[in-house]
């Protein structure tokens, strides 16, 4: 490994050419964009489509009000309570794939990454048919509904009223589980690449020395997939925080996340300078996860 770095320290122009183009695109079409929408949020609107630079920091200030902040902390608490959710439910499933047989593995593996071979806009609309009201989870509950009350009439009780279909979109929970279901992905590849590595014998001499299924979980399985874990709530929480579709489509008037109102800045306040304010804030505490993580790495590497 280290003589080919040293090759490639001796022949800088044919990394130069290999790493030029893929800079020269992010720096075009990322970084550039990112330095114009930062710039404007030190601006103020001069006109319709006029924006003057002036090196205000209003658009700050109005961003750390209340009702924007309140807005921020709600949203970094749904991504929270996404990235929970997806941890509770995508370790067990991890932990399914790694100890399948090699010949399910693959198989279990693709029926993860499937999703991804679809649009999300297609996959919210699906999930949203089979929440909607006359969908199939409404007719589910109302089928079972019905055959409580045949029961109950079955054995000369007061048979229940008729079935009344549960609002389960254009609300928090709609949006939670939306966000779950789009997410789930990013929190089971991590935890499997993790799980994978792991040292078979360790969990088997857990197991013969006494202690019990849920012991050596917690003892032994979690601590070592820790690095697993850690990647896989940075990708989950820091998109779920940043969400626009889901939470646009699948959620109400009360169930907005910061990036649906960043998006009414832009396109229906024509307020350019606020939301770039506000997405830079956005980004700020984005990096911030990003800094703590790699703090708490590089504090367990050297702990070791």
């Amino acid at each position: 490994m280290a003589g080919g770095l040293q090759d490639w320290k001796q022949h800088k122009r044919p990394f130069a050419a290999i790493a030029g183009a893929p800079l020269f695109w992010l720096l075009l079409f990322f970084l550039i964009p990112m330095a114009i929408v930062w710039l404007y949020s030190f601006g103020e609107n001069a006109g319709p489509a006029d924006i003057a630079i002036s090196g205000t920091l209003e658009n700050y200030k109005r961003a750390t009000e209340w009702l924007y902040l309140s807005i921020f902390l709600k949203s970094l608490a749904v991504a929270a309570l996404v990235t929970l959710i997806c941890l509770i439910v995508g370790f067990p499933v991890a932990m399914a794939i790694t100890f399948a047989s090699p010949k399910w593995r693959p198989w279990l593996l693709l029926g993860i990454m499937l999703p991804f071979w679809t649009n999300l806009l297609i996959r919210t609309y699906a999930l949203m048919m089979l929440m909607g009201t006359n969908g199939y989870a409404n007719k589910g509950l109302g089928a079972l509904w019905e055959g409580a009350s045949w029961l109950r009439t079955l054995v000369g009780m007061q048979p229940l009223e008729a079935w009344t279909p549960v609002q389960l979109l254009y609300n928090n929970f709609a949006v939670v589980l939306g966000l779950v279901y789009v997410h789930l992905p990013f929190m089971v590849l991590p935890l499997y690449a993790a799980l994978d590595r792991l040292d078979k014998s360790l969990i088997e001499a857990s197991l013969d020395l006494g202690a019990g299924h849920l012991r050596t979980l917690m003892k032994i399985v979690v601590p070592l997939a820790g690095p697993g874990i850690l990647a896989g709530v940075m990708i989950t929480l820091i998109p779920a925080l940043g969400a626009y579709l889901t939470p646009d489509l699948m959620g109400g008037t009360e169930s907005q996340m910061i990036a649906n109102v960043i998006e009414r800045q832009f396109k229906r306040a024509n307020d350019w300078p606020f939301g770039a304010a506000l997405s830079f804030l956005l980004i700020y505490a984005m990096f911030i996860l990003i800094a703590l993580q790699s703090m708490r790495r590089d504090k367990g590497r050297e702990a070791h």
